[in-house]
């Protein structure tokens, strides 16, 4: 349900910095979700449907980049995307920590005319 809330923010800084540019209508907007933010592509884009309906970011295209979680391992420090199971090196078998790569949540580019 945090999808409602990042969205409608969402829809507000986009909204935001197209007028700021003069822009009248919002076409594209690029965003960046790293796979640990816990963040759905499907319930964002469902609730941008709704939210941004009267405003100018209605019919704008969401544009989603996947940024996967980046584990270090304990042992060896090799850094590894998580596998889709457990956090397993695929070096020396010992366990990976999270190292902050795969956490994002942002706008990366706003397309408008």
């Amino acid at each position: 349900m945090h999808e409602y809330a990042v969205t409608k923010s969402l829809i507000s800084i986009a909204v935001q910095e197209a007028r700021k540019a003069g822009a009248s209508k919002i076409t594209d907007i690029k965003l960046v979700i790293g796979d640990l933010s816990t963040i759905v592509d499907e319930s964002v884009q469902m609730y941008f449907d709704i939210i941004s309906e009267g405003t100018i970011a209605n019919g704008a295209r969401l544009i989603f980049k996947r940024v996967p979680a980046e584990l270090c391992c304990k042992a060896c420090g090799h850094r590894f995307n998580k596998p889709r199971q457990g956090f397993t090196c695929p070096l020396c078998g010992h366990y990976g920590v999270p190292t902050g790569v795969g956490k994002e949540f942002y706008i990366e580019s706003i397309e408008a005319e």
